[in-house]
């Protein structure tokens, strides 16, 4: 069954408005396709905290580790390309990667963050691209590889980029514009250009809660030298600070793992073509063999990292069992969220894609109920024969990963 935009506006509005009210939304938009058109786009809020300046259509910001299912995108479009399958070694394509133990490391255990590197033992800056990959490739994995999984929050766009660069004779920012975001013209960008600057929202760190974040123990390992939590998420350092987020020399870095910049409408046409088949406006992107890379789980189970189930699959998130749903109720959707609140994904079974950004972050690392409360109301708009969802205590919330007030790395 299709979606009709006035229906599904009708009963999207509400919620989306309400989020301002007893959320304390400051700017944010909301995208729906289906079938490779466009439903439903709504915006609303300021770009600033003073409140000066509206939200409006051609507004862009920053969505953090949703960056990470579009540098995948890539990653996987350059496989396609050569004809490269997931089973192959890293070394193949990147031999330096081989130091350390890691020769063994193939493309799906990378791309699903089970090669054990998602820390690093000595200190690299994230703006030293160069002094990351070499600590890469030094690095021994902190877990046998293929054994386990665990989320590599801030390596694994380098991971991705280096093979890009290695394969395509492109850096992972160039490729995209040129294979995907200039052909479909999206405006999604992986290195801000100057010129585009003045749209960006201001984004804010998330504001201090009353209650106490869960899970616990991931906040406690989070606030804790020396727990692979924190090694995780200051591997590399620097750029921990929200607000450092927003200077302009920093949105013009292409890092891969956190700094997308894009409209949400831009964001959900990328994953609209995702859900129709890698197909949009008449111009094929993907294989059918490549989708069912997107599609088909790789690792689930307890997150190392996390320290809660997740499940990838080559370089998007899925539903892990067992848990409420993130992603909608179909056993084929995937996509990523971005921390604070960030959102998308596709479900190739209904033709869906969707996509929340916003710039006042919250206490999370995966999608809370702000957007979660409008995913739900698209599949009752769309009366599927699904299950109903799981629910946790209190009703429609997922398990919460709870984030520092100046964590971005997710």
């Amino acid at each position: 069954m299709g979606l009709e935009r006035a229906p599904l506006e009708r009963r999207l509005r509400p919620l989306f408005e309400e989020n301002f009210i007893r959320s304390e939304e400051l700017g944010a938009a909301v995208s729906i396709w289906q079938n490779g058109k466009p439903i439903l786009d709504l915006h609303g809020g300021f770009l600033d905290a003073r409140r000066e300046t509206p939200w409006t259509a051609e507004t862009i910001v920053l969505f953090w580790s949703a960056t990470k299912g579009l540098g995948s995108a890539c990653l996987l479009h350059v496989l396609q390309e050569h004809e490269i399958e997931l089973d192959r070694r890293v070394t193949e394509f990147w031999p330096e990667f081989g130091q350390g133990g890691k020769e063994e490391i193939n493309l799906a255990q990378l791309l699903s963050h089970q090669a054990g590197l998602c820390a690093f033992d000595h200190p690299v800056d994230v703006q030293d691209y160069a002094a990351v990959v070499h600590a890469l490739e030094r690095q021994v994995p902190l877990w046998p590889p293929g054994t386990a999984h665990g989320y590599h929050a801030r390596t694994f766009g380098f991971l991705l980029d280096e093979l890009v660069r290695r394969l395509a004779r492109q850096t992972l920012g160039e490729y995209w514009r040129t294979h995907f975001a200039d052909p479909l013209g999206l405006d999604i960008w992986i290195g801000l250009p100057e010129s585009e600057h003045h749209r960006a929202a201001t984004v804010y760190a998330a504001k201090a809660r009353g209650r106490p974040p869960e899970p616990a123990q991931f906040y406690r390992d989070l606030s804790m030298p020396g727990t692979l939590v924190r090694r995780t998420f200051t591997s590399p350092a620097g750029l921990h600070a929200v607000s450092g987020m927003n200077a302009p020399a920093i949105r013009s870095l292409p890092l891969v793992s956190f700094g997308g910049i894009g409209s949400a409408s831009s964001l959900a046409k990328f994953y609209a073509m995702l859900a129709n088949g890698g197909e949009l406006g008449g111009r094929r992107f993907f294989r059918e063999t490549t989708l069912q890379k997107m599609t088909t789980t790789l690792t689930c189970g307890v997150d190392r990292v996390f320290q809660i189930p997740t499940a990838f699959s080559a370089g998007f998130m899925k539903n892990a069992p067992d848990t409420p749903a993130i992603f909608g109720p179909s056993p084929v959707a995937f996509g990523h969220p971005g921390a604070g609140g960030s959102h998308a994904f596709a479900d190739p079974e209904s033709g869906l894609a969707f996509s929340y950004v916003m710039n006042q972050m919250e206490q999370s690392l995966l999608p809370n109920e702000k957007s979660l409360r409008l995913v739900d109301a698209i599949y009752d708009e769309l009366r599927q024969e699904y299950p109903p969802p799981k629910l946790s205590r209190g009703g429609r919330q997922p398990a919460r990963l709870a984030a520092p007030p100046q964590s971005p790395s997710a």
